[in-house]
């Protein structure tokens, strides 16, 4: 027994030995990372794909989308594999999706990602309007998307009520519409203000959805250069109700006089007899 112990010991110690085991060792080690290596690259990954040609901007629902099976060597950290990340999801404002397509991700985005994504955003029969702000009239960039707001306006040089204008320069200031709810707020190149907190960016527009009805006077006010209208966003705590209120008319008042200084049209006639 010790001389069988003897020998296995001189055998392991012998440098040619050592050598040769190493070497068979090494030649183990290789084969079974290669082979690990070609397994993983051909075992078949499940990755969804569009069974259709889906538009820039389209919302994609579960029965655009299916999975197949493509071997791993074929993903990369661009590619979606997971169905759940894609479906509801939209294409990218700029993105065809083929039919027969993987999923990227530059081409899936969130509602709130669109670019034009506020358009998505305002019931049914609203117009869109973009009002002109900056710094003191957003108090501070305070007024942020889903805050409400009254519009004012100040005008001057107005109208007696006999219809005569007044040339003293004394100036008239009401609210014109309450409970306007806040879409987007833009910069001047058109970027949101809040998309990062960390640029201190100077806001030059906020978007909101008003009536047709408001809309047009709305505008209306917006031209009256003659009266040096202003139009004046101000915040309310509205957006703290349980059921924010809808958008209202506040002042007959203003109308009646936007409509006065204004050439009529037969909607704005319409509008006035309801």
């Amino acid at each position: 027994m010790n001389n069988l112990l003897v020998g296995i010991k001189k055998f392991l110690t012998n440098k040619n030995t050592v050598t040769v085991v190493g070497v068979i060792l090494a030649i183990i080690v290789l084969y079974v990372g290669y082979n690990m290596r070609i397994n993983q690259a051909i075992t078949p990954v499940s990755v969804p794909y569009a069974i259709e040609e889906i538009n820039p901007r389209t919302q994609i629902t579960e029965d655009m989308v299916s999975t197949m099976e493509i071997p791993q060597s074929m993903v990369n950290d661009n590619i979606i594999t997971n169905s759940a990340d894609v479906i509801d999801m939209y294409s990218n404002g700029d993105s065809v999706i083929p039919e027969g397509s993987l999923f990227y991700k530059r081409s899936v985005v969130s509602r709130e990602q669109l670019p034009d994504s506020i358009i998505l955003d305002y019931p049914k029969g609203y117009v869109l309007y973009n009002l002109d702000v900056d710094m003191a009239s957003t108090y501070s960039n305070s007024i942020y998307p889903g805050n409400y707001i009254d519009i004012y306006l100040k005008v001057q040089n107005a109208q007696n009520a006999d219809g005569t204008i007044v040339t003293d320069d004394r100036i008239m200031v009401g609210k014109l519409l309450s409970n306007v709810k806040v879409l987007a707020v833009f910069d001047s190149s058109g970027n949101n203000v809040f998309a990062n907190l960390d640029e201190k960016t100077v806001p030059a527009q906020i978007i909101f959805a008003i009536p047709e009805e408001y809309h047009i006077l709305l505008r209306k006010a917006s031209f009256l250069r003659a009266y040096e209208s202003e139009i004046i966003p101000v915040p309310t705590a509205e957006s703290l109700a349980d059921e924010p209120g809808d958008v209202t008319l506040s002042s007959e008042d203003l109308r009646n006089f936007i409509n006065n200084v204004t050439a009529m049209t037969e909607e704005d006639l319409a509008y006035t007899q309801q």
